[in-house]
């Protein structure tokens, strides 16, 4: 038997709520009509928190309920951390890009994560973020981009590439509700002080896990030119109205100066990638070898100041 915590859980828009698991956001969307109609969940999380999220969606829709379907942005770890454990609970589809099935199916691992990028110690730990896939078999399903995601008839699928190949945005056209995934985020997800509080910054995808940046600032054009009135994004907090619009016009606007880092392995060449996984994996230059070197050393002191500063504290 499962015993569950009351979640806590916040409210996106009308038929749509969130919840942060540490650093990073799963959402659930209710359908007004559709196949199966009920609810969807967006995105799984970090591993070992399944039960967090099935006592939120008890919570909302009743003892019992379980998803119509689940719906991945994309697969980094931090987004499918608990999907197998759910899985168990809830026999269920599972819907993403076909260019993210091979990260979910045990075909190929993402480009490995870039330490160099800066930005604080969530980026100077890249190196040590999973990058291997899981194999959901033949649970998982490519979606259709003519027909969309059936369990979600009024929604939108846009392919927003360049965080992962596959990753995908989902738009409400009745009222502009965006859900980004990592498309861009409203928090410096490379920064521990930003991500694990979730101050406010709309920025654009995390740095030390987009390897294609070229795609990554259409993919952001492509979303600001909806000009949603709500935003919710894989980190951070929700953001709407005029600030949204604004900032994430600026942002499209100025993706090279306010996004792009300064170096990093794949700033000047993006990993490529097709329906079979990844293909090619640029090296790095002499300069992001000698930043990696620094970098790694500064993760380590980074990392030991934050569990002596944790251990003080609770002195």
């Amino acid at each position: 038997m499962l015993i569950m915590r009351k979640p806590n859980y916040f409210q996106v828009s009308q038929g749509v709520w969130g919840m942060k698991i540490t650093f990073v956001n799963i959402y659930m969307i209710a359908n007004r009509r559709g196949a199966g109609k009920g609810w969807v969940l967006v995105d799984a999380g970090l591993r070992g928190t399944a039960k967090k999220i099935i006592a939120m969606a008890e919570a909302l829709f009743g003892p019992g309920t379980k998803p119509a379907a689940i719906v991945l942005t994309h697969g980094h770890f931090d987004h499918v951390g608990a999907l197998e454990d759910l899985l168990e609970y809830w026999d269920v589809p599972v819907y993403a890009h076909p260019l993210e099935i091979p990260y979910l199916t045990g075909a190929s691992s993402y480009p490995p994560g870039d330490p160099t990028v800066g930005g604080g110690l969530m980026s100077l730990m890249a190196w040590a973020y999973p990058t291997k896939p899981i194999n959901l078999g033949g649970r998982v399903i490519p979606i259709d981009k003519y027909e969309g995601i059936p369990q979600l008839p009024e929604w939108k699928v846009i392919h927003t590439p360049g965080h992962s190949p596959g990753h995908i945005s989902l738009f409400f056209p009745l009222n502009t509700t965006l859900i980004a995934g990592d498309a861009f985020v409203t928090t410096r997800q490379e920064s521990a002080i930003y991500a694990l509080n979730f101050i406010k910054k709309l920025s654009g995808p995390p740095k030390y896990f987009t390897s294609d940046w070229h795609s990554a600032q259409k993919s952001v054009q492509k979303l600001a030119a909806l000009q949603p009135r709500i935003a919710a994004t894989g980190h951070g907090l929700v953001m709407r109205g005029k600030e949204l619009q604004q900032d994430l016009n600026y942002l499209a606007n100025h993706f090279k100066e306010l996004a792009v880092p300064a170096h990093g392995r794949y700033v000047k060449r993006a990993a490529i990638a097709d329906e079979t996984g990844v293909k090619y994996i640029p090296s790095y230059t002499e300069d992001s070898k000698i930043k990696l070197k620094v970098g790694a050393v500064t993760a380590a002191a980074a990392l030991a100041a934050f569990f002596i500063t944790r251990a003080v504290a609770r002195r």
